[in-house]
């Protein structure tokens, strides 16, 4: 069953990801709780995307500090899968630390800079000239 999940998360994260950006979901609480429960569900089986979206959606415009720091949680899983825009953010988290949760931590901050940097991210690559 979990590898069904796998395979049809990028699907659901296609999904979810053309609702969000419709009129579907825009007015109506229930619809986009529904789109936003189909996000979960893909990030929840490894979509590399969904869990990127996802993350971000929670972490900044997430309702409170729970849903924050699990979206942190989400862009980390992303960017150690390899998304160039979840691993500036987590390069950003640990530099700056996050809700206790996310500790002030320079060497990952690097890290996560360096890895967005290697794939040509400007952001990532100014930092690290910067520090």
């Amino acid at each position: 069953m979990r590898t069904l999940g796998r395979l049809l998360a990028p699907l659901v994260f296609w999904i979810a990801y053309g609702l969000f950006r419709s009129p579907f979901a825009k007015g109506s609480k229930a619809r986009h709780d529904y789109v936003m429960k189909l996000f979960r569900y893909a990030a929840d089986h490894r979509s590399r995307r969904a869990l990127s979206v996802y993350g971000h959606l929670l972490h900044f415009r997430g309702d409170g500090v729970q849903n924050r720091i699990q979206g942190a949680i989400y862009l980390q899983q992303a960017a150690d899968m390899g998304d160039m825009k979840s691993q500036y953010q987590m390069g950003k988290v640990f530099e700056q630390g996050f809700e206790g949760y996310f500790q002030v931590d320079e060497v990952k901050a690097r890290h996560y800079y360096s890895l967005a940097a290697r794939q040509g991210h400007p952001l990532a690559l100014t930092k690290l000239e910067e520090g």
